[in-house]
């Protein structure tokens, strides 16, 4: 598919600003939408909207399918009835600057808990009637999540290859049982999305009337411990105790010597194939469901990937195999029709694997990524150098994995690709954001996206997320209060419309 040409912004809705400890899908949602619509932006990108688990990483996901509860409006759910005035008079005092996971999920947990029940006791019957459309419509996946999270909580959150063998086997009549004892446990998890995907889906279309399109994001891997795997053992690969033979990870490279041992389990593309990838197919619909263009990450996977005998503690004594490839994507389309992906393909890549790779995008017509900051420090023929770009690619200044780019001028960068920047810039390196803003929206790449975090110029204590390592400050970065003004909306709408982006 060919892109038009156009820009946007890469923000996280647990970034947005808000009262409640954590973004949401409230009104700074809304306001941001406006945002973008008043600076002559198109897109904006987002993480995978999953409910998160390890780590409170949205890259480990509990479902591939349902949305995130902690996402969800306080606010709007006291609009629709679902709290009263008094639930949230008294909220804690939670900082702006980042999200305290550890303080907001209990928080947010009552909160909801409590929604739930004025629902059970007071939902008008047109909410009733929606609610159960919406369990009936997607009974394929949210049965099985919502026992998931029930049976969780029921163990302590233990992942479930922790639960009794009758559970983690999946055995009739262990969940059956677990169905009638966890009822009404499991019918609060189903509530959580329905009011989750009323929620955003009413963002989304204010979005698209408004000119903005949403960049979702699609984790080619799942975690070992969510819903998809649990209730789909023989999709992937498992010993007979329901043990990981192999898991994902990435080889050694320039960038870590014992590469990185991701630990996803891997998936049985055999099995796959056997019902035309059906499972994934779900997966793409929900997906464009939640968004109106997908990115895959780690797209290289659906040609070959790096396959690690479990139980390995590092990545280095692994193997390539191939993906499904080529056919694997005549299925999506065969389903789907022609739908618009960007393909995550950053990282080292051997020659072979690098043409196999770009074959597949190719064929297909799903644009490369481009990240400015790989660009510097080496020769004129670097693949991320603007002038080295074909048209059909998505120039991004950095990514959520990325240092914003005053972190990377300032200290990330090594002092020859500083030097380089100087150079290719040739007008002076102050105000280092803008000016890779700048040179993004000037490319010939049909689609240029910045991070918030670049657009207010910020440094180091605004990353995102550093791959390989775990825990805070990854994911927690909230934008600043009121910090999307006016004066940036319209610096960045002047160079939209002089580089040829505006809607």
């Amino acid at each position: 598919m060919r892109f038009p040409r156009r820009s946007g912004i890469l923000l996280h809705p647990t970034s947005l600003p808000g009262r409640f400890g954590i973004g949401d899908l409230g009104d700074a949602a809304y306001r941001f939408i406006d945002f973008l619509a008043s600076a002559g932006q198109s897109c904006w990108q987002v993480l995978p909207l999953s409910p998160t688990g390890y780590a409170d990483s949205p890259y480990q996901g509990l479902s591939a399918f349902a949305g995130n509860p902690l996402l969800i409006s306080p606010d709007k759910l006291r609009q629709t009835g679902h709290l009263q005035d008094a639930d949230l008079a008294e909220v804690p005092s939670f900082p702006d600057s980042h999200v305290d996971f550890g303080a907001v999920i209990p928080y947010k947990t009552m909160l909801l808990n409590r929604a739930y029940s004025h629902f059970r006791a007071a939902a008008s019957p047109y909410q009733r009637e929606a609610f159960a459309s919406f369990c009936a419509t997607q009974a394929s996946w949210l049965e099985d999540f919502a026992l998931f999270l029930a049976l969780k909580e029921s163990h302590g959150l233990r992942p479930w290859h922790e639960w009794e063998p009758e559970l983690a086997h999946r055995d009739p009549c262990a969940l059956q049982h677990a169905r009638t004892a966890l009822d009404h446990s499991i019918e609060s998890q189903k509530y959580r999305q329905w009011v989750f995907f009323d929620q955003w889906l009413a963002l989304k279309r204010y979005a698209n009337e408004r000119g903005v399109y949403i960049i979702g994001d699609i984790p080619i891997f799942v975690a070992m411990d969510s819903a998809d795997v649990w209730a789909h053992t023989d999709l992937f690969y498992f010993d007979e105790k329901l043990k990981p033979t192999v898991v994902s990870g990435v080889p050694p490279d320039y960038f870590s010597a014992t590469g990185q041992l991701w630990g996803h389990p891997l998936y049985r593309w055999d099995a796959m194939g056997e019902t035309d990838y059906r499972w994934w197919i779900d997966r793409f619909r929900m997906a464009f469901t939640q968004a109106d263009v997908v990115r895959i990450d780690h797209f290289r996977g659906f040609y070959n990937y790096w396959e690690i005998p479990a139980g390995e503690t590092t990545a280095m004594h692994g193997r390539w195999r191939y993906g499904p490839g080529a056919r694997f994507f005549h299925a999506v389309t065969d389903a789907l029709g022609q739908v618009a992906i960007i393909a995550e393909d950053l990282g080292e890549f051997d020659a072979e694997s690098r043409r196999g790779v770009t074959d597949l995008q190719n064929a297909f017509g799903y644009p490369p990524m481009k990240v400015l900051q790989f660009a510097f420090g080496g020769g004129p023929g670097n693949a991320y150098l603007p002038h080295n770009f074909e048209p059909d690619c998505i120039v991004y200044t950095g990514t959520h994995d990325n240092d914003t780019c005053v972190g990377w001028f300032q200290a990330t960068a090594s002092a020859s690709a500083r030097e380089h920047v100087r150079q290719y810039l040739g007008d002076g390196t102050d105000d280092i954001s803008w000016r890779l803003i700048r040179l993004a929206w000037a490319s010939v790449a049909r689609t240029a996206m910045t991070t918030a975090q670049d657009l207010l110029s910020l440094s180091h204590e605004a990353r995102m997320n550093v791959p390989g390592t775990v825990g805070q400050p990854n994911w927690c970065w909230r934008r600043p209060p009121d910090s999307l003004n006016a004066g940036i909306a319209q610096r960045l709408a002047t160079l939209t419309q002089l580089y040829g982006r505006a809607p």
